[in-house]
């Protein structure tokens, strides 16, 4: 940890500890000048500001990452997925032309091709591997998670998704489910045939395809991973995600259980979705946590999937999705992170139990994507730091001078009292690059105003 008695330390104290790791980051980034160092110090600190409530100098503008880098460069998005070099150049093109307030990185949707092929991954579909060359990536809906399994699942999570999910879902790991529990070996000596599978062939030649993909993602890190460092020694633009973790209900609703299963289970099994819910709230802490405990950076991103209106009743909302959510949001507020929790589709219906929760003061950033702003000011100003939400829509088929009109209007009904950050309200695959630089320019240009 970041101190020796980290564990005696309260919330707010971990906090701080981690916010000076953050900023003390910066002597391991080899900046190009004096400048760009204060470039980039003067943005984590509006980042910093915007977060605790506070008025920025101004108010800070982000990116939503994506394939828009494919399209700006002229690749298509198969290239982005197979083509390291060209990746990385394309996604340093798109930083060095737009001047964002943070790195517009690999994070949303785009990962290395060639290892997903080495494992055989079923669960999604990618360019060149099931989708169209200039498609973005698809999950292949399905019960990944069988119905009978939740009890698997809630005695040993780490065992279920070793020996049963894995394999399922990576045909190159299909060998892992003849191993018995590491649990059996409990006195090495007389437990020799644990260790029997490894001598089969198959299993051998599972071993040798992990160290193939294990070298794949190297040279992935190497490239297009390694965009954001080169952002912030180039342009003085920080990385803003430190790690990831998921709502415990799309974690088994999204790609274990799958929609229609997870749907069905609320009726069939309510108890048992509950239980398991309850079950991978400390493995979706753990996972934030030890994001950040790397990266230095504090901030967990959450992408959230099935808890917008519309995907459950209000009853239902408050029965399987926001407890388990706001625990985990609790949790890593608990470890002094950040939570940023990007609330796809609309969330109007939602808006008042986030308001009325015992969530921290000033600890998450709500990213919001069709929800109405002024409800939201209304609910979480002066609570919670919140963003959003130039329109995917207008950034594709509006003029600059509408999206100029949108960003003058939104920071002119949202942003006055600080604790805002103007950002799109989606991932921006296919927008206009004028229309990106038009919402850059305009937030800074408006947004110094405040």
């Amino acid at each position: 940890m970041f101190t020796e008695d980290w564990d005696k330390l309260t919330p707010d104290q971990r906090y701080e500890e981690r916010m000076k790791a953050w900023f003390a980051t910066e002597a391991g980034i080899p900046f190009v000048s004096d400048e760009v160092r204060d470039a980039w110090r003067e943005r984590v600190q509006m980042l910093r500001d915007v977060i605790e409530l506070r008025k920025p100098k101004r108010v800070p503008v982000l990116p939503m990452g994506g394939f828009f880098a494919a399209q700006y460069s002229g690749l298509t998005a198969r290239e982005l997925y197979y083509d390291y070099p060209k990746a990385q150049d394309a996604y340093l093109k798109v930083n060095a032309d737009f001047d964002f307030d943070g790195a517009f990185s690999t994070f949303a949707g785009v990962f290395p091709g060639e290892m997903y092929d080495i494992l055989d991954l079923k669960l999604v579909s990618w360019p060149g591997h099931g989708t169209g060359d200039d498609a973005p990536f698809q999950y292949n809906e399905k019960e990944w998670m069988k119905d009978d399994e939740y009890d698997l699942l809630l005695r040993d999570p780490s065992d279920y998704w070793q020996r049963v999910y894995l394999p399922r879902i990576f045909g190159a790991l299909e060998p892992w489910s003849m191993l018995a529990p590491f649990t059996d070996i409990w006195e090495p000596p007389i437990n020799v045939p644990t260790f029997f599978p490894f001598s089969l062939p198959p299993m051998q030649q599972m071993l040798e395809k992990l160290v193939k993909a294990g070298e794949a993602a190297g040279r992935w890190i190497m490239g297009p991973g390694a965009v954001d460092g080169q952002v912030a020694a180039a342009y003085g633009r920080p990385g803003f995600f430190g790690g990831a973790a998921k709502a415990p209900y799309d974690i088994l609703g999204d790609t274990l259980r799958g929609t229609r299963g997870i749907m069905l289970d609320k009726f069939r099994r309510p108890e048992k979705v509950l239980e398991a819910c309850e079950r991978l709230v400390p493995l979706a802490i753990d996972q934030g946590r030890r994001g950040c405990d790397f990266t230095k950076v504090p901030i967990v991103f959450m992408p959230l999937h099935k808890g917008a209106d519309g995907f459950l009743s209000d009853a239902d909302f408050h029965k399987f999705y926001w407890p388990t959510l706001k625990a985990v949001i609790k949790g890593l507020i608990d470890e002094g992170l950040v939570v940023w929790l990007f609330a796809e589709g609309g969330y109007d219906t939602r808006l008042q139990a986030i308001a009325e929760s015992d969530i921290p003061r000033g600890r998450t950033v709500w990213l919001f994507d069709a929800t109405d702003m002024k409800e939201v000011k209304r609910h979480l100003g002066g609570f919670q730091c919140f963003a959003g939400n130039v329109p995917g829509g207008l950034l594709i088929a509006g003029t600059p001078a509408d999206v100029d009109d949108y960003v003058k209007r939104l920071i002119a009904d949202v942003a006055g009292d600080g604790g805002y950050l103007l950002a799109p309200g989606v991932v921006t695959d296919e927008a206009k690059p004028e229309c990106v630089r038009a919402m850059i320019e305009a937030g800074k240009r408006y947004g110094a105003q405040i």
